[in-house]
């Protein structure tokens, strides 16, 4: 819990941590209207996107630069606001009245004016924010929004060639709204986490599809080894269509 309070093996820096912690917050924000929403059968593309994109965003060495990470935050309080009016604007005309549940503070995030007052933000929102929560509690959120960061990376890829999956995407909210309930026990979140490896299989199976599809099943191909003089370019994880346009430029 203290490895990023001066710098991680990583290269990320407590600010960037910070506002990693928040754009978390953000997202569940966004998810708790999307969730709601979703239940009385409204969607929002833009939405989806964004929840995805946000989290893959927080993984490792994947944005690291404090300025766009503002730009993020920034983008994530537009999108919330989008997808609670939509939401609101539904549930009258569905229930007949004003919405007066009670929602979590996510739900009422609202950004700083200065990268200083996000960072300030931030700092209040990590793991260990809540002192009082139970261990287990925070352990099963933890390992949930874990989860959810990954298959968020294989979403978006999946997403790059053209596919994505309804419950893949709804569970998105569905799992991030979950984190920020305090009525859920242990033996709810731990219910909450084998449903989200079922979905995760189901995004794998996806993004599998979407490389075969594109690329052809792979085959046992060689390939040079040994060191060679010269520029390199490095590729990691399933960044494969990147890799494909790459190639075709070079």
């Amino acid at each position: 819990p203290i490895c990023c309070d001066v710098k991680g093996v990583c290269g990320k820096t407590p600010e960037v941590a910070t506002l990693q912690d928040l754009l978390i917050h953000a997202t569940k924000g966004i998810a708790i209207y999307a969730h709601m929403a979703r239940e009385i059968g409204v969607k929002d593309k833009e939405t989806d996107l964004f929840v995805i994109q946000g989290l893959f965003a927080t993984v490792t060495n994947v944005d690291f630069d404090p300025k766009r990470l503002q730009e993020t935050l920034l983008r994530g309080y537009e999108i919330k606001e989008k997808i609670k009016a939509l939401f609101l604007a539904a549930y009258k005309t569905k229930v007949g009245h004003e919405f007066d549940g009670e929602l979590p503070a996510a739900a009422f995030w609202k950004p700083a004016d200065s990268l200083s007052g996000l960072e300030e933000q931030g700092s209040k929102v990590g793991i260990l924010s809540d002192k009082t929560l139970n261990e287990d509690i925070r352990s099963l959120r933890e390992l949930l929004l874990y989860g959810l960061k990954g298959m968020a990376a294989y979403a978006d890829h999946a997403l790059v060639l053209g596919r994505e999956d309804e419950e893949v995407t709804a569970f998105f909210h569905k799992g991030l709204r979950a984190i920020t309930d305090n009525s859920l026990t242990v033996d709810d979140l731990v219910g909450f986490n084998m449903q989200f490896g079922m979905v995760n299989l189901k995004c794998l199976e996806i993004l599998d599809k979407a490389h075969t599809d594109h690329f052809g099943h792979p085959v046992p191909t060689g390939v040079s080894l040994g060191v060679k003089k010269g520029p390199a370019i490095l590729v990691s994880g399933h960044d494969l269509l990147d890799l494909e346009q790459l190639l075709q430029q070079t």
